[in-house]
């Protein structure tokens, strides 16, 4: 059965989901904007197992392109899947990295065996990806991206990220020949 991607315009922190994915910085210690709120919103404990993470798997930081699970503390979901997007440069084509974050987090979700999961738009926030490129590489990829899942949610900050993705998300539908 193939994923069913939904759009939703929300606060990813309050998705009753098996799997949050969280836009973190390579510190995985908390940041600002999806980060700092899923931080906040899940307690310490997420925040301690960062550290866990930092102090043993990965002392350097997580990679661009990378995603690790942790449990997700106070927030309604089961898991929190940490994801570092690639910051936007014009001058140099970071678009697998992004394009690595969804596949990275749909091959954690899938060892969590979870089936339902919420995406922010990771990068097109503060690391500066243009909204309707971020889009179109999210939507795309987990479209094309065999896993277990029943429902890759997008949850989207604003109507303006909402627009994009639904923009983007029609694109993947064939047009209905007449």
């Amino acid at each position: 059965m193939p994923t069913t991607i939904t759009l939703v315009r929300a606060d990813i922190t309050t998705q009753q989901v098996d799997a949050v994915v969280n836009a973190a910085n390579s510190s995985l210690l908390g940041g600002g904007g999806v980060d700092g709120a899923i931080h906040r919103a899940g307690g310490p404990a997420i925040l301690e197992a960062c550290r866990r993470l930092r102090d043993t798997a990965y002392p350097g930081g997580l990679p661009t392109g990378g995603a690790v699970a942790t449990a997700a503390g106070l927030l309604p979901a089961r898991h929190v899947i940490h994801v570092v997007g690639p910051v936007y440069r014009r001058d140099e084509d970071r678009s697998a990295l992004l394009r690595s974050c969804y596949v990275e987090a749909l091959r954690v979700a899938d060892e969590l065996e979870a089936r339902t999961v919420a995406f922010p738009a990771v990068s097109a926030g503060a690391y500066g990806w243009p909204l309707a490129d971020a889009a179109r590489i999210a939507v795309t990829t987990v479209h094309e991206t065999a896993s277990s899942l029943t429902e890759a949610r997008f949850v989207l900050f604003d109507d303006r990220a909402l627009r994009a993705f639904e923009s983007a998300h029609a694109r993947l539908r064939p047009a209905n020949p007449t």
